[in-house]
Order: structure tokens, then C-alpha cells, then sequence
């Protein structure tokens, strides 16, 4: 079963819902997804706990969420009162991110301008997919177009953004799938479901996994102990103990051999042997040897790797491209990837050089042209020069 989580290996599930209140994130219970502010990453079925990954204890960890530090970081961040901040942030999609003052949220533009006001009522919103934003109230969810109208009422008990045209829904204890009008699209039966991809979703009925067609028909009968979603061709399933990867026919193309498997990106598929990590390519032959403490998929070229305490990144031929040297590191976007030093997070390059110093608390990753950043328990968004995103003459917060 497919869920996301940040890129950090901070372990809280991230669809990317901004939320009123902010609990300190702990083990999601995967029966019941919930959607927070970071999307990233993803972790299947029984993969996705600390024990089972067979991280270090001590792994620090990135936790999306209220900020701890009251007094922020007023050494390194000028204070400037035409810069725009916010109790919370999302990242940008589809040209606009979800931002929160105090208990009403908003969509903004990349000059900082509010578009539209979402109604007070509403305790989580999503940034838009497929031109819908997943919204909360009182526990359940629902969704808004971007004409601000509330087009399906909030009544599920978990909602996946749309993907392809059809959004994951639970009701009760059954998981179906919308159309972007509301309707079903694939009625309410399963008991988990994923998001579409590559014409395909990955669905468990009873106690197997199956992969269904948009009109619900089964293309692959349910037949595995597990499932993801498809990605470049290939699926991560579960035969046994073991983990492998099927072709859009559903036969065998990478015997199940590995202890985790996960998506292949970009030509390579992270894979773990015992508590070591490395990647294989689509004939399941070794590329990065598995020898890592830790490993996230490859992004723009290049996939950061933990051996023993600190955070490098080594290319698609597997050599050392950034020398092991953070404490946390994060998949590249847009040309820069977030790590963490000396317990403040910064940008670097490609080549491993600092862009924008460490000085934040928590950051988003880089999504058209713009982060959010976190500064004690503020946010505001920079652009890939460090310079803060201030207010317009007229029109913005």
C-alpha cells in the first residue's frame, strides 16, 4: 500500500494539508490516512516504520508542524516588515499555495497576492491537483475548486488529492473512487486503495492487492500480499517476505528478493537488503551498490545516501557526487535540495555549494520558482536567490 511521506525521513504521513492545529506528529495509522503540510516520498505496507526500515535510533528527524522555537532566528534573518509571513505554509501547485493567518486560510500567487479565501469554517485545506483542493472540517473531507465553490461537501473520512482524474475517498471502512464532479467513479469496496498512475491503481480487496482500470474493471487480479502504484513502467509488490516489481501485465519483471523495495525514479529502484540500501535498474541489475544506512530515490540526478551519522548524494553510477557532510539531506527540486547543519536548514547546489545558507527551522522543497521556509513558528517563502517573497503595493497579506 502506497503512502506518502516527506523527504527527510521524518516519519508523518505528507498528502499536504495545512491544518488548524499542529500535534506532534507520531507513527500514522495506516487504516486511516491523514494529510499534512510536506509531500514527498513514499514508503509501502510494512515498510514504512523506523523498526521495519531498520533506521538508526538516533535518525534525527524533520517534524512538520508548529513551530518550537518561539523566538525564531533573528541572528541570521533580517527582519523586514514588507516581508510577507504567515502562521503556516504550503507548497505551490498549480500556480498557487495555501497559506494561514491565524484560523482562515487563503490561496496566494507567486507575488504573494490572495486569490481567493476559503471560508472560515473550513480546519484544513489542500493545495490545488487537478484544479481541486482536498478541504477539511470537523474530521471529514470534501473538495473546493478554484472558483472557491465547495463542489463535493466534506463527508469522507480520509480524501486523496485527484490524480488522473479520479481522487481516493473512504467511507466508513471502504475506499472508492471520485470523479472530479463528485460522483463515484468506482464505488466504495476496498480495503485500502491508491492514488491513479500510469492508467492504473493499486487496490486491496479483503486481504490482496489487484490493480484496477479508471472504470474500476480489475487489469491485474488481486493476487498480492501487497502493492504500489506504478511508476516508469514497473510496480513494487509483495510475494511472501519479499519484495519485487511487476510489469503493466502484471508478470514478474524483478524476482521478489529484496526485504524493501520502492518506485522506481528516474532509471533506478531504491531497494534494502538487511539494514543496507543501494539501487538497481529496471532488469534488476545493482547500479548503486547496497551499502547505505539510509537512501532516498534519485531526483534531477542525484539521490542522497546516510553513511553512518551524516547525509551525502551520489549520482545514477553510483559515485560519491556530494561528499557525506549533513545532518539531514533532501531530494533536489528545481536545482536545489535543502539540508540540514548544525541544526539549521539551508539549500545547496547540485555540486554540493551552499545557496542559501542554513537559517530556518523547517523548509518545503522548491515548487515554481519558490520554498516555504520556517522561521520559529513563521512562515514565509523564499526564491532560489534566498531573497525573502515581500508584499505588493495593493492586493496581497
Amino acid at each position: 500500500m502506497r503512502l506518502s511521506f516527506p523527504a527527510w525521513a521524518a516519519f508523518a504521513v505528507g498528502a499536504g494539508l495545512l491544518i488548524i492545529s499542529h500535534p506532534r506528529m507520531t507513527q500514522p495509522d495506516r487504516s486511516k490516512p491523514i494529510l499534512y503540510i510536506v509531500q514527498r516520498d513514499s514508503v509501502p505496507g510494512d515498510q514504512g516504520s523506523p523498526e521495519s526500515l531498520n533506521l538508526p535510533d538516533d535518525l534525527p528527524q524533520i517534524i512538520v508542524g508548529r513551530g518550537e522555537n518561539s523566538e525564531g532566528n533573528a541572528e541570521t534573518i533580517a527582519m523586514d516588515s514588507d516581508i510577507l509571513e504567515f502562521d503556516a505554509a504550503s507548497n505551490f501547485s498549480e500556480g498557487l499555495a495555501v497559506v494561514r493567518m491565524k484560523d482562515r486560510y487563503a490561496f496566494i500567487d507567486r507575488t504573494g497576492k490572495v486569490v481567493l479565501q476559503t471560508d472560515e469554517a473550513l480546519d484544513g485545506v489542500a493545495p490545488f491537483a487537478e484544479s481541486r483542493a482536498v478541504i477539511r472540517t470537523t474530521d471529514l473531507y470534501g473538495f473546493l475548486d478554484r472558483q472557491g465553490n465547495v463542489v463535493v461537501d466534506p463527508q469522507y473520512a480520509s480524501a486523496n488529492p485527484f490524480r488522473e482524474g479520479r481522487a481516493v475517498v473512504r467511507t466508513g471502512r471502504a475506499y472508492g473512487y471520485l470523479n472530479s464532479d463528485g460522483t463515484f467513479a468506482i464505488d466504495p469496496q476496498f480495503t485500502l486503495a491508491t492514488d491513479f498512475s500510469e492508467g492504473k491503481a493499486a487496490a486491496k480487496l479483503t486481504n490482496l492487492y489487484g490493480y484496477l482500470a479508471p472504470d474500476g474493471a480489475w487489469i491485474i487480479p488481486p493476487q498480492f500480499a501487497d502493492a504500489w502504484s506504478f511508476s516508469e513502467g514497473l510496480a513494487v509488490i509483495k510475494s511472501g517476505e519479499k519484495w519485487g516489481y511487476i510489469n503493466p501485465q502484471g508478470n514478474i519483471a524483478i524476482e521478489p528478493e529484496f526485504d524493501g523495495a520502492f518506485s522506481f525514479s528516474e532509471g533506478r529502484g531504491r531497494v534494502r537488503q538487511g539494514g543496507q540500501w543501494g539501487f538497481i535498474d529496471n532488469q534488476g541489475k545493482p547500479i548503486v551498490p547496497i551499502e547505505y544506512d539510509f537512501a532516498s530515490d534519485f531526483s534531477e540526478g542525484l539521490a542522497a545516501v546516510l553513511v553512518g551519522s551524516a547525509w551525502g548524494y551520489v549520482d545514477n553510477s553510483g559515485r560519491l557526487a556530494v561528499d557525506p557532510q549533513f545532518e539531514l539531506a533532501s531530494d533536489f527540486s528545481e536545482g536545489l535540495a535543502a539540508v540540514r547543519q548544525n541544526g539549521k536548514i539551508g539549500f545547496i547546489d547540485r555540486n554540493g555549494q551552499t545557496v542559501i545558507a542554513p537559517q530556518f527551522d523547517n523548509v518545503g522543497s522548491f515548487r515554481e520558482g519558490l520554498a516555504w521556509v520556517q522561521i520559529g513558528n513563521k512562515w514565509r517563502y523564499v526564491d532560489r536567490t534566498g531573497a525573502f517573497l515581500k508584499r505588493q503595493q495593493t492586493g496581497n497579506l
